[in-house]
């Protein structure tokens, strides 16, 4: 059985819906002109199918009107002028004009609009000037009536469709930045732990080939954890962009469950890492913990790469209503290791952009006792109208 949605209705798009309009106002426009090919004759055959060619035309016209809108109404609009002109049967062509009105400033031409509103209204006005009885000054007003209204309700929808393309934006680039984020932590991370691992594996065998042999060996075996570690993170992260019907990951998301292999990761580099939970630190929604993992993260990144560290310190403290991560390190300054030295990186940014995405802040700098403090304080209910999408 069909699901609802399967069943549903579904309004064309594109050129099929420019079809479907332009094939449904020539069949009202038809079917109110049908008088022309019956009953008593009021003008030659020759005019009548004349006048029918120009009923297609002006009706036609708007196939054309999604691309280009201005052309399309100005075809119609002259069209619709000769008939009205030579037709002796006054049909409802009129309708083709109108529609074409809307269409224009629906695409945000609201000049050319009001333009060719204006050049029907003085010309009809000038043919009720010289007699023309069929239309008087009621029905001049009210057909500008009927102008003004459709180029408001186009000008509304144009407005309309623009902020929800804005919105759309909008929402991409935060997911282009979130992603982005994503990288950064892990890929930096991992990379760090793999260039500090390999480079005293290669101290060692250089300053020692015999006795640094099972240093360095377990120094590669962590650069091999870190290597797998990476890719693993890296599919997840990309995951977002996997085509349809391809496998989610199976691993779990990153979150301070995880935060011993952060830790383990960071023993392996020579740091000593000690955990200290205070408050209620879990369970927490699903954004607030893994801000809370990438601020780690990037944290015993930054500590492993420019600190000259030996141990750090990681304080979560929770009070039912924030959770607060403060990583803290007893380092003395950039390594002076040229292996190490380039641009400065955009860690400590990428982190205040994950705690303010969520409503808190962080803070980082030297710490009072020596060494470096990053403290991040997140709230576990969203509190601005800058956060990133659910999804």
């Amino acid at each position: 059985m069909p699901s609802p949605a399967r069943s549903r209705l579904r309004l064309p798009r594109g050129r099929a819906a420019d079809a479907a309009l332009a094939s449904g106002l020539f069949l009202v426009v038809g079917l109110g002109t049908l008088r022309s090919l019956i009953g008593a004759r009021e003008e030659p055959w020759a005019v009548t199918a004349a006048n029918w060619v120009l009923i297609a035309v002006a009706c036609g016209a708007l196939y054309f009107s999604s691309r280009r809108p201005v052309a399309a109404a100005s075809v119609a609009a002259l069209a619709t002028a000769v008939y009205y002109v030579t037709s002796a049967y006054d049909g409802p062509l009129l309708l083709a004009v109108v529609v074409a009105l809307f269409l224009v400033a629906a695409a945000g031409r609201l000049h050319a609009a009001v333009v060719i509103a204006a050049l029907c209204l003085i010309g009809t006005a000038l043919g009720t000037i010289r007699g023309n009885g069929d239309v008087n000054q009621v029905a001049l007003f009210m057909l500008t009536g009927w102008f003004v209204a459709m180029i408001t309700l186009g000008g509304l929808r144009h407005s309309h469709l623009a902020r929800a393309r804005e919105t759309e934006e909008r929402a991409a680039t935060q997911e282009r930045l979130r992603i982005a984020r994503e990288l950064h932590d892990v890929v930096g991370h991992h990379l760090s732990l793999i260039n500090v691992q390999s480079t005293a594996a290669l101290r060692r065998l250089t300053k020692d080939p015999a006795a640094g042999a099972d240093q360095a060996t377990e120094a590669l075996g962590a650069v091999k954890d870190a290597s797998r570690e990476a890719l693993r993170e890296l599919r997840a992260t990309l995951g977002v962009l996997r085509e349809a019907g391809e496998a989610a990951p199976t691993a779990p998301a990153p979150g301070l469950g995880r935060l011993g292999e952060l830790t383990d990761a960071a023993g392996a580099a020579g740091l000593a890492v000690t955990v200290h939970r205070t408050g209620d630190t879990g369970p927490l929604p699903v954004e607030v913990d893994l801000a809370a993992y990438r601020i780690v993260q990037e944290s015993l990144t930054n500590v492993a790469r420019h600190a000259r560290a030996t141990r750090a310190d990681i304080h979560l403290d929770g009070d039912g209503g924030r959770l607060t991560v403060t990583v803290t390190d007893d380092g003395r300054g950039p390594a002076a290791d040229p292996a190490r030295t380039g641009p400065p990186g955009s860690g400590i940014t990428g982190m205040r952009e994950r705690a303010r995405a969520l409503g808190g802040d962080l803070t980082a700098g030297p710490a009072p006792g020596g060494g470096f403090s990053v403290r991040a304080t997140l709230p576990l209910a969203r509190t601005t109208a800058t956060e990133e999408p659910r999804r």
